[in-house]
This record gives C-alpha cells, structure tokens and sequence, in this order.
C-alpha cells in the first residue's frame, strides 16, 4: 500500500529531497499541516513578523548563502505582501521560491467573502516571477 501523507509532508518532504535546509514564513490558518509537517523535518524555520519582510529574508539567505531561500506564506494577503520581495528577487535574479497556501478549490475565485479569498493569486504575482504553478 502507498504511503499517505499530507499536502504539508508532501511539500516539506519535495523540499526536503531538493536540499532545502532553511525556510522563512509566517504560520496562519491555511499552512497548519505545513508547519506540522516541519516539525519533524531537517528543515530550519525562521519567523516572520510580516509576509514582505519573510520574502525579503528569503531573499537575503540566497543570495549569501547561494542556496535558493524560501518563503512560506498564506493564501490571499500572504501572496501579495510578498510580492514586493519577490519583485525584487525576480529583478536581480535572485533563486527565491515561495510556497504559498490555496483556498479550497471548490471556492476559489467566486469571491463569496471566504477568509483570504482572492480573484487569481497566481495571475496576482506573475508579473513578478519567473514560473508560477
């Protein structure tokens, strides 16, 4: 039988096996199973106190570090108070990836005043980075 797992262990485990060693986020409602998967992974979390700033971290870490930083964020307001940061990266070429959390797909985009809703976050953020998926 095939092991299950979380979307969170899945994701943590991905970056995990691409040789991720720090990440830099903000803990919300909609990556719960994300920071629980962290939990037990080799991977360093370091808090944000703003979606912007942990972008800017992430930003930092790579380019001292050469190793792409990470940025761990909500849905909604957590993608585009990154965007700066990440426009920034994008510009300067800067390895930056940022995982960002989705509203259920059965909601996304009706705009029915769901918590963090947003119109099309990754249309929101395209004109700032490289690939989107």
């Amino acid at each position: 039988m095939a092991e299950r797992m979380t979307g969170g262990q899945a994701v943590v485990r991905a970056l995990t096996e691409h040789g991720v060693d720090v990440a830099f986020g903000i803990p919300g409602v909609h990556t719960l199973a994300l920071y629980d998967a962290l939990i037990d992974s080799p991977i360093r979390h370091i808090l944000g106190r703003h979606e912007q700033g942990v972008g800017f971290m992430a930003d930092g870490y790579a380019r001292a570090s050469g190793k792409p930083g990470v940025a761990l964020v909500i849905t909604g307001p957590g993608v585009t108070n990154v965007a700066t940061a990440v426009g920034e990266a994008y510009t300067d070429s800067s390895p930056v990836l940022v995982v960002a959390s989705a509203e259920d797909q059965r909601w996304a985009g009706k705009m029915m005043g769901h918590y963090h809703d947003i119109r099309d976050q990754t249309e929101a953020i395209r004109p700032v980075t490289a690939s989107q998926t």
